[in-house]
């Protein structure tokens, strides 16, 4: 079952809360897509599928939606909460020109953050418009994800698939690439490569990635304590987590911090 909540609204687009809470393994009936948008899951994950190649969705990994494309989905992990921005063709091919965009597309840190700046302008009272082109724009800079597993070999997409979920559930295993190949029972370079191949970055940027969304999701909700939230998500210090979103937005966890509260003040 699915709830969708407006949040923002306009001639040009809209910004919608879309919360699922299937959960299955099968796959739903196919959708035509009707509208230009972008889908950023916010919390969960679940699979996609749309011409014959399945991709993982979650915080890393959002999809484009074009009128016409169709899509199917199943939810093996549970539910999700994800942001659906609607945009009208015109403002569309304004933004992203009039290239078809990939069916997915990584979501990067900078992306994240645009995404959430989004959300809390509808509170703020300041003009969205500029944070949602921001979201649109850094997903479209984003390199596509280009179905890394189509046509991949059954057991290399599982080992791929097993090493993904274990970082995004949190695993105590997944805090090293040895500990990880251990649990998988593979070799640690056998790991390291196939897991490059079928997500399109390193084991070590793809939790680095998946740390700093639950930072910013920390930071958001107004955490004080930078060197407690870095050991609670995972970074080995406050160092650490510091140099993780230097590295990825150009700025500090401090001043994403700042960037939070003003949205509440």
């Amino acid at each position: 079952m699915r709830r969708s909540q407006t949040v923002l609204a306009s001639p040009d687009y809209s910004v919608r809360l879309v919360t699922c809470t299937d959960d299955h393994r099968r796959w739903s009936a196919p959708e035509l897509a009707d509208t230009f948008g972008l889908v950023l899951p916010r919390r969960g994950r679940f699979r996609m599928r749309s011409d014959g190649t399945e991709h993982p969705v979650d915080v890393a990994q959002g999809y484009l939606q074009v009128p016409g494309r169709e899509q199917c989905f199943a939810h093996p992990a549970g539910g999700d909460v994800c942001t659906f921005l609607s945009l009208g063709e015109t403002l569309w091919h304004e933004i992203l020109g009039e290239r078809r965009p990939p069916e997915t597309v990584r979501v990067d840190a900078a992306t994240e953050l645009s995404h959430r700046l989004l959300l809390r302008s509808a509170h703020e009272g300041a003009d969205p418009s500029e944070h949602l082109v921001w979201t649109l724009m850094a997903a479209a800079r984003a390199v596509p994800s280009d179905g890394a597993n189509a046509g991949a070999a059954p057991a290399r997409a599982r080992l791929g698939a097993s090493a993904r979920e274990a970082v995004l559930e949190g695993d105590p295993a997944s805090r090293d690439l040895v500990s990880l190949a251990r649990a998988l029972q593979v070799s640690p370079a056998h790991l390291s490569r196939v897991f490059k191949s079928e997500n399109g970055v390193s084991l070590t940027a793809f939790r680095n990635r998946v740390r700093a969304s639950r930072a910013l999701a920390r930071l958001e909700a107004g955490d004080g304590d930078l060197a407690a939230l870095a050991a609670d998500v995972g970074f080995a210090d406050q160092a650490h987590l510091t140099r993780t979103i230097r590295s990825a937005l150009g700025t500090t966890p401090a001043r994403v911090r700042e960037a939070f509260r003003r949205g509440r003040d």
